[in-house]
């Protein structure tokens, strides 16, 4: 059995076959145990990350702080690699339950909102990361979703800040604008952390989600220096009526750490982003003899006319690929994320022979699926079942419209996450 565990059920033709295997292969290459295997590696004391080296043996205590979609897993990979019996404690927070030994603080948190999980994990790193000295080396794994996982506010209480946070989610919001909010509400964020355990010696391997992969802005930079202002923060705030709302004043945003003496002594490693599955899928196409582009790595825009302008980038005999991550301006009070948004958008615009596939590499498209498959028998079937699409996409119901239709793509939750995938193929 493959990833895709309804793959059977959306496999109802030759041109659909094509679109599900590419899925297959690029959600198979985002596995962390195979990049783990590329990327690091360890021989007698000297753990090598990419061109990062470090000697363990030099340091007296070996922390793990791990935050992300999929960082349960990594977490397990790294242990094993140094051995757990170097590391002196641990704190993971994910999604997907993973036991560990005494060592590690294990937390199930939640995402896309903060939660009290969330905040009480967090305080509970910074407890136990106060006075480190230079002979300590801190492990940091942050993957997408840290944003949400890895947080505690700074000056307003929690309860404010998950609602602040549930609006920001609704509000069409890109992750750069997101984030840069998000800095500035936190004590961890935008370098924030990388303070507090000052002066240890930090490595942190990052699996971005961020287009463009601004190391400041994946999960919000907890240790990387951060170059927005309590400026540019308020003012998305006010962009987005979080002052009105919520009565958020500019004295309540927190300065994000300038000084380099705090960064002097943290390697910031980029492990994987959105280029891996993208080209583990344009690798296979070609193998198959598939005439196949990549349109980008940084798609952005609203979902629900993305889908269009994808189809009628491809030209006839042709994939098109593209990767990154798209906006949902919530209007309306139904169940679904971006990636469903954007094929159900799209849904009026597809000719014959043509197939359209969205879907995360996380395996959770604010849904149960992960995203969803379309063609024209989608549209066929949705006539017959009198469902108007567009009706679905004005209240932003995608998840019920493609649970009805059957072409949602059910992956299960995945231990991974460097944003979305967009196949079209035009035969």
């Amino acid at each position: 059995m493959g990833i895709i565990k309804n793959y059977n059920t959306l496999c109802t033709s030759d041109n659909r076959k094509i679109v599900l295997d590419l899925i297959e292969e690029g959600l198979k290459e985002t596995s962390p145990d195979i990049l783990i295997k590329k990327m690091v590696n360890i021989n007698g004391d000297v753990i090598t990350i990419q061109n990062t080296k470090v000697n363990l043996n030099e340091y007296k205590r070996i922390f793990l702080v791990s935050f992300g979609k999929g960082s349960s897993l990594i977490s397990k990979l790294i242990i094993d690699l140094i051995g757990e019996d170097r590391l002196y404690k641990g704190f993971i927070i994910d999604l997907i339950p993973r036991h560990f030994s005494d060592k590690i603080t294990f937390t199930i948190g939640d995402h896309p909102i903060s939660s009290k999980n969330n905040f009480l994990f967090t305080e509970n790193v910074l407890k136990n990361t106060e006075n480190l000295a230079q002979e300590d080396l801190v492990i940091v794994i942050t993957c997408g979703g840290g944003s949400s996982l890895f947080e505690l506010p700074s000056k307003i209480n929690f309860e404010r800040k998950i609602e602040i946070d549930k609006a920001l989610i609704k509000s069409g919001a890109d992750i750069y604008q997101l984030n840069t909010i998000r800095k500035h509400l936190s004590k961890v964020k935008g370098g924030g952390f990388a303070r507090h355990i000052y002066p240890a010696r930090v490595v942190n391997l990052i699996f971005s989600d961020v287009l463009g992969n601004d190391l400041s802005f994946i999960a919000s930079g907890p240790t990387v220096m951060d170059n927005t202002t309590i400026n540019d923060a308020f003012e998305l705030i006010q962009k987005f009526n979080l002052d009105r709302q919520f009565e958020l004043s500019i004295k309540e945003l927190t300065k994000t750490p300038k000084e380099e003496k705090y960064f002097e002594n943290v390697s910031n490693v980029l492990i994987e982003d959105n280029m891996v599955p993208l080209s583990a899928i344009k690798n296979m196409a070609e193998k198959n003899g598939l005439n196949v582009s990549i349109l980008t790595d940084r798609l952005k825009g609203e979902a629900s006319t993305i889908g269009r302008y994808l189809i009628e980038e491809t030209k006839p005999g042709t994939v098109l690929l593209a990767g990154g991550e798209t906006a949902v301006t919530v209007k309306g009070n139904g169940v679904g994320g971006r990636n469903q948004e954007l094929v159900l958008g799209a849904l009026p615009h597809l000719s014959k022979n043509t197939v359209i596939a969205s879907f995360g590499t996380d395996g959770w498209d604010n849904s149960p699926y992960d995203g969803a498959i379309a063609d024209l028998s989608t549209f066929n079937k949705a006539q017959k079942l009198n469902l108007n699409p567009l009706s679905y996409l004005e209240n932003n119901d995608s998840y019920h419209f493609f649970e009805k239709i059957g072409d949602g793509i059910d992956t299960g939750k995945l231990e991974s996450n460097v944003s979305d995938i967009m196949i079209v193929l035009k035969k």
